[in-house]
């Protein structure tokens, strides 16, 4: 099965999260782009991206901090 490839307004909208958190969260690299546009420059997501964020809002919902959030994804990555 193919990844679908998502812009940010699109993960925005999948995720429930705005633009400005969505960017936020690739400048301190919790989410990371699959790739961009030379053409426009835009950054695409996949899939793994969606459920990235998903793990994200459900630690935000157990009041852990981001740099919380980071360890636990940088385990959790690094062991899948």
């Amino acid at each position: 099965m193919e990844n679908k490839i998502y812009l940010i307004k699109d993960l925005a909208r999948l995720s429930g999260q705005t633009v400005y958190t969505l960017k936020y969260y690739l400048n301190i690299g919790l989410i990371k782009e699959v790739g961009r546009s030379p053409e426009t420059s835009f950054r695409y997501f996949d899939d793994s991206t969606i459920g990235r964020l998903k793990k994200i809002r459900e630690l935000r919902r157990e009041n852990k901090s981001i740099t919380e959030i980071k360890e636990i994804l940088s385990i959790t990555t690094s062991t899948a």
